[in-house]
């Protein structure tokens, strides 16, 4: 951003919340072919009191849920390399910059403010404790989580 220009608003906490809940939404709606196939063969193997077979339903949902995957996957980046968006962010107006409002490159979100987040979160014990903390710091006056003080990151209204 040039110099004396404002950082936009920031989006609000409701607003995050919501767009990621869209987003949780949609990646649950990508693994339901996968899992739907699954989850009924292994419990018609159960009731049953069969071992489990590998079926073509079973295949047909797993490739369901890659062909999902692989398409979520591909709008989810160029959304996010065009405007710091998913979609759920998309669908809310709000997007992810920089601290200072300029934009936030794809290998920035991408790495920082989700693997890197990412990693400690799924250690035993510390994870739990790391959720909490990045989850609660929204909360602060600049509203940024954990994972946008990494990546030196806002949301902010589009």
């Amino acid at each position: 951003m040039a110099p004396g220009t404002a950082i936009p608003e920031l989006a609000t906490r409701g607003s995050r919340l919501s767009a990621a809940s869209i987003d949780g939404v949609i990646g649950l709606l990508v693994a339901l072919p996968a899992c739907i196939a699954l989850t009924s063969a292994l419990v018609s193997a159960y009731l049953l009191l069969e071992p489990l077979v590998w079926t073509p339903a079973m295949t047909r949902g797993i490739a369901a849920s890659l062909l999902l995957l692989l398409a979520w996957s591909a709008v989810t980046t160029v959304l996010v390399a065009r405007n710091g968006q998913t979609v759920g962010k998309k669908l809310l107006h709000i997007k992810v910059v920089r601290s200072d409002g300029s934009p936030a490159g794809l290998g920035r979100i991408f790495w920082l403010r989700n693997v890197v987040n990412m990693v400690p979160s799924m250690l035993p014990f510390v994870g739990i404790a790391y959720t909490l903390l990045d989850l609660l710091l929204i909360y602060g006056v600049r509203q940024q989580c954990l994972h946008d003080l990494i990546a030196d990151t806002i949301v902010v209204r589009d």
